[in-house]
């Protein structure tokens, strides 16, 4: 059994010497380690309160209230706040803000006790590590960065060390007036604040706004994010050769790098409605690129008219946002050279993209296809007219099997009419159910759909062209 030796003995004093380092940085005397444990249990919580911090020589009075209170404000004042966050947390009306209402608080708090002027400037600022004092700078470098950018609305977002955020919420939180404003919001403030001089029409927004700019408290760095802009129309497409869409090189897969089969373009096909109608909109807003949004598409080799498919064309990085749309309307019909054309375009927002994918509207057509060893005339108009009403069960065709999933459809033809027999060649009009496959309704795809013209005539069919005369979506 040991007794009270020499290591008893040094290992006392030297637990006791260790909670004295802790009892001189102002949490309490303490006579026995047991008191020691018992505060360090009901302090788990590590936040930076001051406990190992003097200034200027002299101790702080960690005890102090919370701002607004007269010592409140002293406390922070001697933790080394700097004006900024002292007017945001210390919670007092002042004819100044920012910087400026941080002075009167200071000069209002030092006549009360001549002894804080003591503390002298600040070093670095524990709330906001100065960083108040890059204001100017970093104002400087957006103004730089939006030159020759049409906009009128800002949004900000303010990235900031983590452990910055943490440590001033926890001050800010217990020596700070109630509802005093968080480091990140105020930062941004100060910003817009000091912007707004520069730029008075500029209005700043929490949502949908013209650019969105990132500061990175850290590094300074300035992001400017240019939102698009979106237009929504109806296009008519008059040629049997474009693809909606821009359509990779099957070759180069769009590389487009030395590639001879698309001479360098990257495309498949050099023109589509897509660009046809988007690159003189990019053009004319100083643009970086589109991209297209369609209710739906008709395949390269079929026209679309009547009032044409509706689109939204997302305009991206937009160096203009105000043009004059009928100019734009004239620059598109113009430059399409009667393979496309719009009548009309009107602004819109994101939201419209996704009316458009969800809408599914009826379609009406006008087709026109062969047929082997052609029955009487009676016959072919009885047997297609017999389809209006019924109900069709189609298979993925195989033509697009490759990017569409293999299943079976269930899809309505809503009425066929105006069946018409040239020779071995039958014209129709017919109206179908959205994602109706309108060929395959006449060929039917070796069988995958069912009933078909095909099956109903059961002669072989072999479509000749087709043109969509009108999208029910109105």
């Amino acid at each position: 059994m040991q007794g009270n030796g020499p290591d008893r003995d040094e290992q006392k004093l030297d637990e006791d010497d260790e909670w004295q380092l802790y009892a001189s940085a102002g949490y309490a005397s303490a006579e026995t380690v047991a008191e020691a444990e018992e505060a360090e249990e009901t302090d788990k919580e590590e936040w930076f309160d001051g406990d190992d911090l003097e200034v200027n020589g002299a101790p702080i009075d960690w005890d102090a209230p919370p701002c607004p209170a007269p010592l409140g404000v002293a406390h922070i004042i001697k933790m080394g706040t700097c004006d900024y966050c002292l007017h945001r947390v210390a919670g007092r009306r002042t004819k100044a803000r920012g910087a400026e209402g941080g002075r009167e608080i200071r000069e209002d708090a030092n006549s009360r006790d001549p002894g804080i002027a003591k503390f002298g400037a600040p070093e670095l600022c524990p709330l906001c590590e100065d960083l108040f004092d890059d204001t100017g700078n970093i104002v400087s470098r957006v103004i730089e960065s939006t030159k020759g950018i049409e906009y009128s609305t800002i949004q900000f977002g303010i990235h900031l060390p983590k452990d910055l955020v943490q440590d001033e919420d926890k001050i800010r939180s217990r020596h700070g007036a109630p509802a005093s404003r968080p480091l990140k919001a105020a930062f941004a403030d100060a910003i817009q604040e000091q912007l707004s001089k520069h730029m008075p029409d500029i209005e700043f927004v929490k949502e949908k706004p013209d650019l969105m700019i990132l500061v990175d408290g850290l590094t300074l760095r300035i992001d400017i994010d240019v939102r698009p802009v979106f237009l929504y129309s109806r296009y008519r497409k008059l040629s049997r050769e474009i693809p909606q869409t821009r359509w990779p090189c099957r070759a180069c897969r769009g590389r487009a790098q030395s590639c001879e089969s698309c001479q360098g373009t990257g495309l498949q096909y050099p023109d589509s409605v897509q660009d046809l109608i988007g690159e003189p909109i990019r053009a004319a807003l100083r643009a970086e690129d589109t991209s297209f949004h369609g209710m739906g598409r008709e395949d390269i080799d079929v026209r679309c008219l009547g009032s044409g498919r509706p689109f939204v064309l997302e305009v991206k990085n937009p160096r203009l946002r105000k043009v004059n749309l009928v100019e734009l309307v004239a620059a598109v019909n113009d430059s399409s050279s009667g393979r496309v054309e719009i009548d009309q375009l009107d602004w819109t927002d994101r939201k419209r993209i996704g009316k458009i994918k969800e809408t599914r509207s009826d379609k009406s057509y006008t087709i026109r296809f062969r047929v082997d060893d052609i029955p009487e005339e009676e016959t072919v108009k009885e047997a297609i007219s017999g389809l209006s009403g019924v109900v069709l069960e189609q298979n993925t065709p195989k033509r697009v099997s490759h990017r569409r999933a293999a299943k079976t459809r269930k899809r309505k033809v809503v009425s066929i009419g105006d069946v018409i027999v040239d020779g071995d060649e039958v014209q129709s009009t017919l109206r179908c159910e959205a994602g109706t496959y309108i060929k395959e309704l006449i060929h039917s795809d070796e069988g995958r759909t069912v009933p078909s013209v095909s099956g109903v005539l059961d002669r072989e069919c072999e479509v000749l062209w087709l043109d969509v005369e009108e999208i029910h979506a109105d």
